[in-house]
């Protein structure tokens, strides 16, 4: 499985071989420090000079072995270069979000603590004295692909974000993820009783907006069963599980690993629950023929019985984690459960 960049990356990649080439640098490939992950090159996919002052330079999103929507989206940084009045060095860069790239509810530009500070360690070292650097970030696909993401329901509007923890996009389908994840359970529990799970991006996000502090969330992917049994061995007395209903309801059939090829009965675990909630037989029949869980979910809340279906699946969740915990380690923790959709909505 191979490794790639996060979009924060990118970004700074084609603003720097904006900056170069009006520099009368061109280059195919910039190196670039990546902070705490080192150093990297990026191929340069295109770049043109506007005018004197003006450049354009664009790459291509690369991901790696990730199912990541991003990957292979033109990533364009448009440069202009203005006489500086001696600001402070972060004034020096002034960061836009061009069309694609989201704002925030408030107005300011999707670009956060990863990209801003790729910006000062990369191109701020190429300004000559006095000079200031105005970069824009074009996405030309970032209003479409913004659709398919949770984006809206954390306030980015209009597009997707520069967000990320690392430089470095790593596979997390592949077993020796688990370790890592081990690892940093193990750092988080020697100080925090109280943990919450999360398995993606989408969970992460909602436990934070649930006030819950980075310091005390832990990815688990797919392994939920393992880090639970782990959790309860580091002496963690309460697990707050977060995220997609479509992936978490898997648990309310006594599924721990909840990787597609090794099981998949969300839609007999919806059917199980209609039947156990005395719901019309026309529209359990129905539920059993909708293909996914996320277009069953529309189908309860259009008939007004999402609430208790999904009280259930929830009850259901977190009484199994409670009985497979005590099954492996002989040991009772506090475990609750918070589902939400795709957009980060809770369901309940």
């Amino acid at each position: 499985m191979k490794s790639g960049y996060t979009l924060p990356v990118f970004a700074i990649a084609a603003a720097k071989a904006a900056i170069l080439l009006l520099r009368k640098e061109e280059a195919s490939l910039v190196g670039l420090d990546l902070l705490e992950s080192g150093r990297g090159e990026i191929e340069i996919a295109q770049s043109a000079i506007i005018d004197e002052f003006t450049a354009l330079a664009v790459t291509v999103s690369d991901p790696g072995d990730n199912l990541d929507l991003t990957s292979g989206t033109p990533v364009w940084a448009w440069v202009q270069l203005t006489t500086s009045t001696g600001a402070v060095a972060e004034q020096r860069l002034i960061l836009e979000a061009g069309e694609g790239l989201g704002k925030t509810a408030t107005g300011q530009p999707a670009i956060y603590a990863l990209a801003q500070n790729l910006a000062v360690a990369n191109l701020l070292p190429l300004l000559p004295e006095y000079t200031n650097a105005r970069v824009r970030f074009i996405l030309p696909e970032g209003k479409a692909l913004a659709k398919r993401t949770s984006n809206a329901a954390f306030g980015i509007l209009e597009g997707l974000s520069l967000l990320g923890t690392s430089a470095i996009s790593k596979p997390l389908s592949v077993e020796d993820k688990l370790e890592e994840f081990r690892i940093d359970l193990r750092t988080k529990a020697a100080t925090y009783p109280a943990i919450a799970f999360y398995i993606g991006a989408n969970g992460y996000q909602v436990a934070q907006n649930l006030g819950f502090s980075p310091s005390q969330l832990v990815q688990t992917a797919n392994w939920i069963g393992a880090m639970l049994v782990e959790a309860a061995l580091l002496g963690v007395t309460s697990i707050t599980i977060v995220g997609y209903h479509g992936k978490l309801l898997k648990l309310a059939g006594g599924i721990f690993n909840t990787s597609s090829h090794l099981a998949d009965a969300r839609i007999d675990i919806l059917v199980r629950a209609a039947v156990h909630k005395n719901l019309p037989i026309a529209l359990i029949q129905e539920i059993e023929r909708t293909p996914t869980a996320e277009a069953v979910h529309k189908l309860l809340v259009e008939h007004g019985y999402d609430r208790q279906i999904f009280q259930y699946i929830t009850d259901q969740i977190t009484q199994r984690a409670i009985a497979y915990v005590q099954k492996y380690t002989d040991l009772k923790i506090a475990i609750d459960t918070i589902l939400c959709d795709r957009l980060g909505k809770l369901v309940l």
